[in-house]
């Protein structure tokens, strides 16, 4: 059993897109794999909308496990960083919530792809990190980029982030939607290939989204680990 952690550059660059691509994928090799939100801002209804488009990626139906809550224990109306959508809500997050989730997912299922909020360096709420949360729970990273300008200075920044407290780098996601100068997507994505497994996402429709190939980040992974779905 195992936990990942998907992470991006920035907000919107596509970490929920990959992670349920990812899911789907292990699912289809046989690994009961479920994803997890740590935490919903902007959220429109009682399951996490990243949660729920999740299930659309994955093909299917919301689990039980999202109806109570289990897959996001926390959900904030206003859009903003979990530390201050929270305050706004006079709530604090404890991540021991966040953790104790997880476990119980674990026990369901072989493989948990845990979203974050943003980038690494997202506050849970004012003195906690993202990256405290990780250096503590040294889950592999997946780590969300694109070909877009300024993508490499945030991505080589984030990597160097997670190495500096030993967060081990499970794989790079690049994302190639929305469409960016070609040469400059080209260079880039020649660079991002020597700082770990790294893995093409394509422009995606929710609804008529094709099959990624996460093999290079997972390794053996589905070869070892299969429940049954």
């Amino acid at each position: 059993m195992k936990t990942y952690f998907v992470t991006g550059i920035d907000t919107d660059i596509g970490k929920t897109y990959a992670t349920g691509l990812a899911a789907r994928f292990l699912r289809r090799q046989g690994i009961a794999a479920v994803t997890q939100k740590i935490v919903q801002t902007g959220a429109s209804g009682a399951i996490a909308d990243d949660i729920l488009l999740h299930r659309r990626l994955m093909g299917i139906k919301p689990l039980p496990e999202d109806l109570d809550g289990t897959t996001c224990p926390y959900l904030f109306r206003f859009p903003a960083s979990p530390h201050l959508a929270a305050a706004l809500e006079n709530r604090l997050i404890d991540p021991n919530i966040i953790t104790d989730a997880t476990m119980r997912l674990l026990a369901m299922y072989d493989t948990v792809l845990l979203e974050g909020a943003g980038g690494l360096n997202v506050p849970i709420h004012r003195d906690f990190l993202i990256a405290d949360y990780l250096q503590e729970r040294r889950y592999p990273l997946i780590l969300v980029t694109s070909g877009r300008l300024g993508s490499i200075n945030h991505t080589l920044l984030t990597l160097e982030a997670a190495a500096n407290r030993d967060i081990p780098l499970a794989g790079i996601v690049f994302n190639h939607y929305p469409p960016s100068d070609a040469v400059i997507c080209g260079g880039t994505l020649d660079l991002f290939r020597n700082s770990g497994p790294l893995v093409e996402m394509p422009e995606i429709a929710p609804d008529n989204a094709p099959d990624v190939d996460f093999s290079p980040i997972f390794g053996t992974l589905y070869a070892s680990e299969s429940r049954g779905l």
